[in-house]
């Protein structure tokens, strides 16, 4: 018989996520806590967080530079995808809906942590199971 590991005890690594704020006004409390925010809820749901990209500049843009690092990391093997304290971190709607769409078209999952739905709409999936549901939606 052989020797090796069953599944269940295996080391599985947390899909790895990465953080996403859009954050203009407030101090560095307020910056915290939103990093808090991100980092208890992927605590809870068993997700990885390996990185944020904070926007502090207050015009608006389709491609700040932290949203195109955040694209970038997006597209390294094995992300599951960008987490986000609220939709609205995007941007207004138009900027926001072309940040999703550039977020869908990495193939990975954009979940919302205070979302006014709660089921989570993806992107086609990269290898990650199909039992794993954050909470969340887009």
């Amino acid at each position: 018989m052989d020797d090796e590991l069953i599944t269940e005890r295996r080391r599985v690594a947390f899909p790895q996520v990465f953080g996403y704020l859009r954050y203009v006004t407030g101090g560095l409390v307020r910056h915290a806590a939103l990093v808090d925010c991100l980092t208890d809820y992927c605590r809870r749901h068993e997700l990885a967080l390996c990185g944020v990209f904070t926007d502090r500049d207050a015009t608006v843009a389709i491609r700040s530079s932290a949203f195109i690092g955040l694209v970038d990391t997006l597209e390294l093997p094995d992300t599951y995808g960008a987490v986000v304290p609220a939709v609205s971190h995007l941007g207004p709607r138009g900027i926001g809906t072309e940040q999703k769409r550039q977020i869908a078209a990495t193939g990975t999952r954009l979940i919302v942590v205070r979302s006014l739905k709660p089921t989570t709409e993806s992107a086609p999936s990269r290898g990650t199971s199909p039992n794993f549901q954050p909470q969340g939606d887009t």
